[in-house]
């Protein structure tokens, strides 16, 4: 790194570490933990299949197959 960048990237660094003591300065004592900023709820799809099982047809034009599991050629050893 030339000098410039070496300023530029010192400046960029102080403006971290200045926003980190603020953000550490707060007083967060009363306030519980939380997973998100606003009490949201995510919209949730009943878990029920839609699709018929077509193991046997998918199965059927494999290479290799055994007790249900397709066999790939070992790649580590």
């Amino acid at each position: 790194m030339d000098e410039n960048e070496i300023e530029t990237a010192r400046a960029q660094l102080s403006g971290i570490f200045t926003l980190i003591a603020e953000m550490q300065a707060v007083d967060t004592s009363g306030i519980e933990p939380m997973s998100h900023a606003q009490d949201l709820s995510q919209r949730l799809r009943s878990d029920v299949v839609t699709e018929a099982n077509q193991r046997e047809a998918f199965q059927a034009i494999a290479p290799q197959i055994e007790g249900g599991l397709y066999l790939v050629p070992q790649v580590i050893e």
